[in-house]
């Protein structure tokens, strides 16, 4: 079965950091991309990072460049999300999703259940 478990999330005080891990199984992880959106309480998910098949791509929506680093380890079909500087705005239930390069929702073939970060202030 396809499987995308994300993890690392937690409650942060303004200017924390978290380490966020998708950990992906039952397909081959090197052919896909990997997305970060969130979403918040009430409002609408949003693209957050993506990383293509080579480390060299990698995109970050505005509010959250220089304070989000996204990584891949192939060997460990795992992507991680390196958030700094955290900021109760920051705070949403985070999903991972293997598909296309870019944060079009639609380019995504698998999700996971996302793990939750607040960050207080």
């Amino acid at each position: 079965d396809v499987q995308l478990v994300e993890s690392g999330g937690g409650l942060v005080k303004a200017g924390g950091s978290l380490t966020l891990s998708c950990t992906a199984s039952g397909f081959i992880f090197d052919d896909y991309a990997i997305s970060w959106f969130r979403q918040a309480p009430g409002k609408e998910r949003e693209g957050v990072s993506s990383i293509g098949i080579s480390e060299a791509n990698s995109y970050y929506v505005d509010s959250v460049k220089g304070r989000f680093t996204i990584s891949r380890d192939n060997a460990k079909n795992t992507v991680y999300l390196q958030m700094n500087n955290l900021k109760p705005e920051d705070t949403a239930v985070y999903y991972c999703a293997a598909g296309t390069w870019g944060l079009v929702p639609q380019g995504m073939a698998y999700w996971g259940k996302g793990t939750l970060v607040t960050v207080s202030s």
